[in-house]
């Protein structure tokens, strides 16, 4: 599994800590410099069954600094996965991947029962 996470996020702190604590195996991914292609965000998308738009850091300077709230409704979603490839910090984090699923965002619940699904 591959934690994708950015270092100076306190949520994503909390998720190294989490999966550390429960013993996962997991592989850690800087965000900010091994940024995801539009083809990866795709396939996490359809992993994760989530709307583009909960892959969007709204809380993010950029995301502000780039008027994505008014913008991104027009926007294809081919378009929206083109402006998450370019930045790294617009993307929700911390975000974990495994062959079956993606989780977006640290809801403990959430990580704690997709371990134990591993363990079954």
């Amino acid at each position: 599994m591959i934690l994708i996470c950015y270092e100076k996020c306190t949520t994503c702190q909390k998720a190294r800590r989490f999966l550390q604590e429960n013993g996962a195996d997991f592989t850690e991914r800087p965000i900010r410099e091994q940024n995801p292609t539009a083809e990866e965000l795709r396939a996490w998308q359809q992993k994760s069954g989530l709307p583009l738009r909960r892959f969007f850091n709204t809380s993010g300077l950029q995301y502000r600094a780039l008027g994505l709230r008014e913008k991104l409704p027009q926007m294809t979603e081919e378009q929206q996965l083109e402006l998450l490839a370019t930045d790294g910090m617009l993307v929700k984090r911390p975000l974990l991947v495994t062959e079956e699923k993606v989780l977006v965002g640290f809801r403990e619940s959430e990580w704690q029962a997709l371990l134990q699904e591993g363990r079954a």
